[in-house]
């Protein structure tokens, strides 16, 4: 079913999808890694393909940036195009010491300053979870992989930028043990819940608040193809 921010048709849309952040990063992985492409959205620039990948069906889609971007995205997935499992793909900042640029992260809960969820749960307090088999799926091709990965909580913030210039206080958050900050995954595991689907978020460290270490566009291209392959080998 077509909607005002996805023109695909029933059908047109894997049960399967990989959702970057980028949708120019959905382009990279149709291009990189899938067959007998179809291109299913172009509306608003959020690109989608559905193509085989090593005879799977499976669809790549740009989620946009924060929490309001990829519940849109998400909701409109599940309710409309029956997906079954959502795997995001995405970069992440660094909390923690011993978290290095391009390292990858699984993900397993979400920590939020968003009120998304609390106005969905009218003030009361929900716990945004990976799907475990997805998580444990994830970990184990990372090691075959010959990568060790770090599972754990993250932060999705609403926030990239401080307020009247000041950073999020991202050092609380790291004393508690989030590993990292990104902006979508407490939206991606809610409505997953909501609509009984497996969800999953990846992140590659892009940068890090502890030692300011940061990498280029260029750079982070070239290290995603890590991440893009473990989602791909579980799906």
């Amino acid at each position: 079913m077509a909607t005002p921010h996805n023109k695909a048709e029933k059908g047109h849309i894997a049960e399967t999808v990989l959702m970057p952040g980028d949708p120019l990063r959905a382009k990279f992985i149709a291009d990189t890694y899938l067959e007998n492409v179809v291109k299913f959205n172009d509306v608003r620039n959020m690109l989608g393909y559905t193509g085989l990948y090593k005879g799977t069906r499976v669809s790549a889609m740009g989620s946009g940036m924060g929490i309001p971007s990829i519940a849109i995205y998400t909701e409109e997935l599940c309710k409309f195009h029956d997906v079954k499992k959502i795997i995001r793909v995405g970069s992440c900042g660094a909390f923690q010491d011993y978290l290095k640029v391009f390292d990858i992260v699984i993900a397993m809960s979400a920590c939020t300053d968003s009120a998304f969820n609390d106005r969905r749960f009218q003030g009361a307090t929900y716990a945004p979870t990976a799907d475990f088999q997805l998580v444990r799926k994830a970990y184990e091709a990372a090691v075959n992989k010959g990568i060790e990965p770090y599972v754990g909580t993250i932060l999705a913030t609403d926030l990239f930028y401080g307020i009247e210039g000041e950073d999020i206080p991202w050092k609380l958050w790291a004393k508690y043990g989030v590993l990292a900050v990104e902006m979508e995954s407490a939206a991606l595991y809610t409505i997953a819940a909501r609509y009984g689907i497996q969800a999953l978020t990846l992140l590659t460290v892009s940068d890090s608040l502890v030692s300011k270490q940061e990498t280029t566009p260029e750079e982070r291209e070239r290290s995603f193809h890590a991440m893009m392959e473990i989602a791909l080998d579980i799906i």
